[in-house]
């Protein structure tokens, strides 16, 4: 089978958990976690999750250790922490679960961050990995970025990475 095929074979809709990495979000104020929710649903998928964690190691690590948990959930998409900063951990808490990286996702992230930001978006750490037939993907926390990632990245090839993940 070609890619194509692949695609077509595909589940259609998929089942998201959304945690965004803040220390000053609420549901109210989670813009970015928001835009994601609405573009998802609106693409067919379905949020059965969504929360709000502190940029702590050890939260970051609890809460993504339920969801791989979780037997129905397909994706799990962090929003937050993958910057340079100290407190940005979400990266690296993440990656500890991953059997598998998809280098590309985060090199296609800053490609098309770069025709938006310029050589900020050598800045984001944006990452995508396989755990236990789940797609992770950790995105930026600022609303342009999650967009960009669920619209350019995400929406087109999101049924197939979970195919594959599944085999």
């Amino acid at each position: 089978m070609d890619y194509l095929e692949h695609r077509k074979a595909s589940p259609r809709s998929l089942l998201f958990a959304l945690v965004t990495v803040s220390d000053s979000r609420t549901f109210e104020t989670d813009e970015s976690g928001g835009i994601a929710e609405d573009i998802l649903r609106k693409e067919g998928h379905v949020v059965c999750r969504r929360l709000i964690v502190r940029n702590d190691e050890g939260e970051i690590g609890r809460i993504i250790g339920e969801l791989l948990n979780n037997g129905e959930i397909d994706v799990i998409l962090t929003i937050g922490g993958t910057g340079l900063s100290k407190r940005d951990v979400t990266v690296e808490t993440v990656s500890k679960t991953v059997e598998k990286r998809v280098e590309g996702f985060g090199e296609l992230f800053r490609l098309l961050s770069y025709n938006d930001i310029g050589t900020a978006a050598m800045l984001t750490r944006a990452f995508a990995g396989v755990a236990r037939g789940k797609i992770l993907i950790c995105l930026p926390g600022s609303k342009n970025a999650v967009e960009l990632a669920i619209r350019k990245l995400i929406i087109p090839e999101i049924g197939h990475m979970v195919r594959e993940a599944r085999r």
